[in-house]
């Protein structure tokens, strides 16, 4: 792990895995909640974004799907796409190439899906599959550089707070808690950090994590 980066790249590749897997994660849970709208509870999306912290209202399952993928709100994909795609462009020189390249792409597909009259299945899973196909990309060289574990450490850490912020079981944040203590281990290896359980709020494990974040890169 020869590779040295500044503390700017370091930070961006760290906000493109974030912002990555906050794309994928909420276009999950759309496609759950829109499900739910159409058989068994059309407050679904209401009680979706309420617990993101953000008040939607629709007519129908197709209305939710568009309010919810690009209305004027925090989830916006399109808006987050941006911020996901000028990370990528100001770390691209320590980013693999290939995978750079279908971030590019996914940009243009959900820019182009944002003037679509209608989102539908098909584009969802367009979107969806080139997300995966990025993972993969990410994922494939045998030897980790530095870079590849910044953009983990980012997948990671937005799971964890999407997690609880959907009130979801603690206990798999806590797991996926150890696996970003593996990799700070790796990128500071002198950082001692208190260790968590089912106890501890949604508020002192987010703390928690911030405090290993600029741990690695401020310092």
């Amino acid at each position: 792990m020869e590779q040295l980066i500044t503390a700017n790249v370091a930070t961006n590749l760290y906000w493109f895995g974030r912002y990555l897997e906050r794309i994928e994660a909420t276009l999950l849970e759309i496609i759950t909640a829109s499900d739910k709208v159409i058989d068994t509870d059309k407050q679904a999306g209401v009680k979706l974004f309420k617990k993101l912290e953000m008040d939607i209202e629709y007519k129908d399952t197709k209305d939710f799907l568009n309010i919810a993928i690009f209305g004027n709100h925090d989830s916006n994909i399109n808006n987050l796409m941006e911020c996901a795609r000028e990370n990528a462009i100001i770390s691209r020189a320590d980013m693999y190439t290939e995978a750079f390249g279908s971030v590019i792409e996914l940009s243009e597909l959900i820019k182009r899906g944002s003037h679509l009259p209608q989102v539908d299945c098909s584009f969802l899973d367009e979107v969806l599959s080139l997300i995966s196909a990025i993972w993969g990309k990410l994922t494939r060289r045998q030897k980790r550089d530095t870079s590849d574990y910044f953009i983990r450490l980012g997948k990671l850490v937005e799971k964890v707070d999407f997690h609880l912020r959907l009130e979801r079981n603690k206990m798999f944040s806590l797991v996926v808690m150890e696996e970003i203590d593996k990799i700070v281990k790796i990128l500071a290896p002198d950082a001692v950090f208190k260790p968590h359980d089912e106890k501890d709020s949604y508020e002192v494990i987010l703390n928690s994590i911030n405090a290993k974040i600029n741990k690695i890169i401020v310092e």
